[in-house]
Parts: structure tokens; sequence; C-alpha cells
């Protein structure tokens, strides 16, 4: 009987042992968890804030690209209107020398 008591002992102390290392274990388990949801909260923080930039760098980027379209269409508008002024400029020289050699052939033949 004194045997039977001894091996029972030996099992409770084995499974005293055994739940003493589950329980470490678990702890452990729970200290990575604790440690992994830190940094999953640092992360989503700076996921909001890089967010948050990169939604004011669009916003920036559109304005600008707006107003570079604004000075592109300026631009050639104001081009094409200098083109048209140095084409009327060609026109009227042609015209005035033309006139010009008219007159002075009317003036000859006055003479």
């Amino acid at each position: 009987m004194a045997q039977q008591g001894a091996t029972l002992q030996n099992y409770n102390n084995d499974l005293v042992r055994c739940i003493e290392e589950l329980r470490e274990k678990r702890e452990e388990v729970n200290r990575a968890i604790a440690s992994e949801e830190e940094e999953k909260a640092k992360i989503q923080n700076d996921l909001r804030i890089l967010t948050e930039r990169l939604s004011r760098l669009n916003d920036g980027l559109a304005r600008k690209i707006s107003s570079r379209n604004e000075y592109d269409r300026t631009i050639q508008e104001t081009e094409a209107a200098y083109q048209k002024i140095l084409e009327s400029s060609q026109t009227l020289l042609h015209v005035l020398k033309r006139e010009s050699v008219n007159l002075s052939k009317k003036k000859q033949v006055s003479s």
C-alpha cells in the first residue's frame, strides 16, 4: 500500500510540475501577446499619422497642379496673342512698304 501511495505522490508531483510548466509557457505567450499588441498600437498610430500626411500632400499637390495648369493656359494664350501681333506687324510692314513704293511712283509720275 505504501508503494501505491508513493506512486500516487509521484504522479501528483509530476502533475503539479506539468501544470507549473504550462503556466510558465502561458505567461511567455501572454508577454509576447502584450508586446505585439503594443507594437500593433504604435504601427496603427504611425499609419494614422502617415495617412494624414499623405492626405495633406495630395491636397497640396492637387492645388499646385491646378495652378500649374492655369499658368500653362495663360502662357499658351499669351504666346498665341503675341504670335498674332507679330503676324499683324509683319503684314502692316509689308503694306507700309508697298504704299511707300506706290507713293514714290506717283510722286515721280507727277514730277
